[in-house]
């Protein structure tokens, strides 16, 4: 007998033949047992009874919703630096007066985990109650050995509060600190050597910000070499601001992504996608930040590169606070069909961080799920603004999108 069946409900499974790949299965069921997805297909079909149904109401029933790439832990924001933007400052200008980054730097750094950890929550709390059940978070506004550890436990506690599964990852690479004597070579030696073997058990992941005002290929490649000697995989914030051939750098240490991309070019694309590293696509960065260079979406389609889509919330270059919002902004500023985007928040953002059990509904897999009220998958890519999530499941029970205290 299933723990559990979802009846009433049409599926999309992310597990179809390429021609068709969303898996569409009108009136269709989802059955649990043990927290893992038992049985997926027709209702007609379904093969035994259960402990217990549920009556979805005809919603459409989609793999819990990934956001895979995040910065949502961080002190204060930067609504000032916007508003001095508009009125026609440069960044160049704000930054000498003490704005960009190192002023999240400093907001982060003086935060205490409380006010750290009450700040995130609202911004994940907002993410969950559009169907998100998985978000990796990362770190790199401490950009100081306690400060990081600091961003990454506050990204554990969150996950242990709320009914939702964090990834966390190690961006100590972000930026170079201006108080570091040295500069990028000793402070990248500084991220190899000291903080990420103390984030060994806190960090999930390593990632690094390959780029001219960060750190260049080599040092990068340092820092990965590191985190492979501590027993975690990597991943990139490459070809964001030009082609420092980030994507085939990703590709030669086996990342589990390359995010950004918009400078990338064919060959580094092409392999990627013969390394199994996932292009990690971050169309809220292009919208805040004007830019008019896009990811070259063709050349990922011919390499056959797997894309994901996710918010890339952070206070500086992609304040967004809705995933839902990201599936539009990806149609329409990147061109990708509903089936790439919706791909791109379930089965290819799981494998961007590395996650084998999750992302699509095939049996075996974790039980998590995302009911909305629609009739057909393309609304969600379609509505701007607006909310048709009715409800989250986490590994086979329904989830609030609150602490339940």
């Amino acid at each position: 007998m299933f723990d559990r069946v979802w009846m009433n409900a049409h599926l999309a499974t992310m597990n179809g033949p390429p021609e068709a790949p969303l898996g569409l299965i009108e009136d269709g069921a989802v059955a649990c047992r043990g927290g893992r997805i038992a049985w997926v297909g027709r209702r007609a079909d379904l093969p035994e009874a259960a402990g217990e149904t549920v009556d979805c109401g005809g919603a459409w029933i989609l793999p819990g919703l990934i956001d895979c790439h995040t910065h949502l832990v961080f002190g204060g924001n930067r609504a000032a630096e916007f508003e001095q933007r508009l009125a026609g400052a440069t960044y160049e200008q704000i930054a000498r007066a003490g704005g960009g980054i190192f002023s999240s730097v400093r907001a982060t750094r003086a935060a205490s985990s409380r006010e750290l950890f009450e700040g995130a929550l609202l911004r994940l709390q907002g993410l969950m109650s559009e169907g998100v059940t998985t978000v990796e978070i990362k770190s790199g506004y401490g950009l100081q050995l306690e400060s990081e550890l600091k961003m990454l436990r506050v990204a554990r506690r969150l996950g242990e509060v709320l009914p939702v599964e964090v990834v966390t990852t190690l961006l100590a690479a972000h930026a170079v600190p201006p108080e570091f004597p040295g500069g990028a070579e000793a402070y990248a030696r500084h991220v190899a050597e000291d903080i990420i073997p103390a984030s060994v058990g806190l960090a999930d992941a390593v990632d690094a910000f390959c780029e001219g005002i960060a750190f260049s290929p080599a040092q990068t490649a340092r820092v990965f070499a590191a985190a492979r000697a501590a027993g975690l995989p990597v991943k990139l914030h490459a070809d964001q601001l030009s082609d420092l051939g980030g994507a085939a750098l990703a590709a030669a240490h086996g990342a589990l992504s390359a995010d950004h991309l918009e400078h990338a070019n064919p060959q580094g694309l092409k392999a990627m996608a013969e390394a199994g590293t996932v292009a990690v696509l971050l169309p809220g960065a292009t919208y805040f930040l004007r830019e008019a260079r896009l990811p070259d979406i063709a050349a990922m389609r011919e390499a056959g590169l797997r894309m994901a889509l996710s918010t890339d919330m952070n206070p500086g270059s992609s304040p967004a606070r809705s995933l839902l919002l990201m599936l539009n902004m990806g149609c329409t500023l990147f061109r990708l069909t509903v089936e790439e985007a919706l791909l791109g928040v379930t089965r290819h953002a799981a494998a961007a961080l590395g996650l084998r059990d999750r992302g699509m509904l095939r049996p075996g897999l974790r039980c998590d799920l995302s009911l909305f009220q629609i009739a057909r998958p393309a609304e969600l890519c379609y509505w701007l603004g607006g909310n048709p999530c009715q409800g989250r499941v986490l590994g086979g029970r329904e989830a609030a999108s609150s602490t339940g205290e």
